[in-house]
């Protein structure tokens, strides 16, 4: 990799779409300021870890499952993410909680894609299906997803990217939930990465407290016009 491109670690628990989103994204020239140079599984056998290997993107599993110490887990990922100087660390379906050791050693440098507009259905409990089930249960007429920052309070960290989905009225939580993937998640994610990559990205601390406010800045090729 050259100098100016961003290394990003994308962390996977399942059938790994978002990484598939990303690994488009960087052929199609989306994401062209970063690069996948790893992907970790927290399950053996996770068909995510099939689709890096066919791209022949470095793999490690870390089973959860050999770690009831969840800092003990916190401590090896951060050490695996590590040796591959990773600059971004995207979480694409990853089931796992980290330790807030974890989270302030890569402060600003998790991103998350979650399945609504939060501060809508989102915090602890809220993920899967059962996102998209809260939503039509109480009648909702958009939904959509968010990218955000990680930080230590579940889906608190500072919003990065949204973008809103209709709801329909023949809707299931299975049918909202693959159109929301669709149209929002698997676009935002990878320019959500190319945000970072590009160095576009600035957190500033929020008036009267919070997780902070993310500001985009304008393009090179934009300013120049």
């Amino acid at each position: 990799m050259t100098e100016n491109i961003k290394k990003i670690a994308v962390l996977v628990s399942g059938g790994g779409t978002n990484l598939q989103a990303l690994i488009d994204a960087q052929k199609t020239g989306v994401l062209k300021s970063g690069r996948i140079c790893l992907v970790v599984s927290s399950k053996p056998g996770a068909y995510a870890l099939t689709r890096a290997a066919s791209e022949r993107i470095p793999t490690e599993t870390l089973d959860i499952a050999e770690y009831p110490d969840r800092n003990d887990y916190s401590r090896r990922l951060a050490e695996i993410v590590s040796s591959y100087e990773a600059d971004l660390v995207v979480l694409a379906g990853f089931m796992v909680i980290f330790t807030p050791e974890f989270i302030e050693r890569f402060e600003n440098r998790i991103i998350n894609v979650h399945p609504s507009l939060i501060p809508s259905f989102c915090g602890e409990g809220f993920y899967g299906l059962r996102v998209h089930r809260a939503a039509l249960d109480r009648g909702v007429k958009v939904s959509g997803a968010t990218v955000h920052f990680v930080n230590s309070v579940t889906d608190g960290g500072p919003i990065i990217l949204q973008k809103a989905v209709e709801v329909r009225e023949d809707d299931t939580p299975e049918t909202l939930q693959q159109r929301i993937m669709r149209e929002a998640e698997w676009k935002l994610l990878p320019q959500a990465a190319e945000l970072f990559c590009s160095g576009r990205i600035s957190v500033l601390g929020c008036p009267g407290g919070g997780s902070g406010k993310v500001y985009i800045s304008e393009a090179e090729e934009n300013k120049n016009k």
